[in-house]
């Protein structure tokens, strides 16, 4: 797995610290990998997932003429790309708002992350707990909706609106997005 797991980083999805299990942070980095080559997510590296992993795709910008520091947000595959340097540096399995509504702690509307183009306005450190639940290392970009790490992220939507992220990226994502930058949410065809 340390040669999976060594591809897999080279490429830009990061997949933890380095070790030879196949982890929850190897097995989303799969997921994402395998949904960027246009594989289904499955918890395993299968022989499609191989031989995509000796000639991947090219990872491919949603908004080709987006800022040389951005996030860009696929709903329809549940992937983030944060880009720098107009090269794709982090790549990472999501899940955001399910589309349903919900009630939780008084709070009610629909589970919906909305497609636009935003700025990161505003940024919390480490764990912060709120009526929702609770976000480590938050980039807000749309009012209450920011990325975020989450100790579940299934490999479908399922939050009530804002994108979660495995935990061992919200760190990188966090240092790397800062107040301004642009993210951009979309659901391509």
């Amino acid at each position: 797995m340390e040669k999976v797991q060594s591809r897999l980083d080279r490429l830009g999805f990061k997949a933890g610290p380095p070790g030879s299990e196949y982890g929850p942070e190897l097995r989303m980095a799969v997921w994402a990998f395998q949904k960027a080559n246009g594989l289904p997510a499955v918890d395993r590296v299968d022989p499609p997932t191989w031989q995509a992993l000796s000639h991947p795709e090219r990872v491919r910008p949603l908004v080709p003429s987006g800022g040389s520091v951005r996030v860009e947000i696929d709903l329809r595959r549940q992937l983030l790309t944060a880009w720098k340097d107009g090269r794709p540096a982090l790549i990472t399995h999501i899940s955001t708002g399910t589309g349903k509504p919900y009630c939780k702690n008084g709070h009610c509307g629909v589970a919906v992350t909305p497609t636009g183009d935003f700025r990161a306005w505003w940024r919390t450190a480490g764990w912060t707990s709120g009526p929702l639940g609770d976000q480590f290392y938050t980039v807000y970009f749309n009012g209450g909706i920011g990325f975020h790490g989450s100790e579940r992220v299934p490999r479908h939507p399922a939050s009530h609106g804002c994108i979660r992220v495995p935990l061992h990226n919200a760190r990188p994502l966090f240092d790397m997005i800062q107040t301004g930058h642009q993210v951009y949410v979309r659901r391509p065809a």
